[in-house]
């Protein structure tokens, strides 16, 4: 009933979290979404920014995937739909409430092939030892990323942790208070001998970046 109503008006609950305020979780024209006030944090603009990404990378090269910033698990979907990537995943959320939203309005559930940590992303990368072929780096509150990680500390961490044939995929920036973190962090990536490509405004939005050895 409720994706039938969405065609004519939006049908939303909403639920509290002690990271990101309220949480809603919308119907729209017959699809569920999870956005906060400001921004869309699953299933929305925000799986068509990291599907843009998606595209660019040889997934028939990829083994394993971390994901940092599960969010309602939208760019599970996509890897497992849109790809067929049926390989391993392993996902980071810092907020349970979100971790289990994922779990009850969108079916992303651990399996052999899924796992998901409720863990900061800084506290899991310094404990970290696996290498991954494919990190995906989408960390936000609201809307903004938070500066811990844009700063050469985390990222340090993000390089050692990414296999010799792997990719980076950071869905960067949605504001300009963080334009000069991102280009600093741009070119800092660039000095550690990485093909680095940087598109503005995917989805008229927000900057994507790609880094992968040369």
């Amino acid at each position: 009933m409720k994706r039938l109503l969405s065609y004519v008006y939006p049908v939303t609950k909403t639920i509290k979290s002690n990271y990101s305020g309220n949480l809603e979780i919308t119907w729209y024209n017959g699809k569920k979404h999870l956005n906060t006030e400001n921004a869309n944090y699953s299933y929305g603009s925000l799986q068509r920014i990291l599907e843009f990404g998606l595209n660019k990378i040889k997934l028939n090269k990829v083994d394993a995937v971390l994901v940092l910033g599960m969010g309602g698990g939208s760019v599970i979907e996509t890897l497992r739909t849109k790809f067929k990537y049926t390989k391993s995943i392993e996902a980071v959320e810092i907020d349970a409430v979100i971790i289990d939203i994922a779990k009850t309005e969108f079916g992303i559930t651990e399996n052999e092939q899924l796992k998901i940590y409720c863990a900061d992303a800084a506290d899991f990368m310094v404990d970290n030892t696996k290498q991954f072929d494919l990190i995906i780096i989408d960390l936000y509150i609201d809307l903004t990323v938070p500066s811990k990680f844009l700063n050469t500390k985390f990222w340090n961490q993000v390089l050692n942790s990414k296999s010799s044939k792997g990719v980076i995929l950071f869905n960067a920036s949605v504001e300009e208070v963080n334009k000069d973190k991102v280009e600093t962090l741009i070119s800092y990536l660039k000095t550690k001998i990485y093909d680095v490509k940087i598109y503005n405004k995917v989805n008229n939005t927000n900057t994507v970046i790609i880094a992968s050895g040369l």
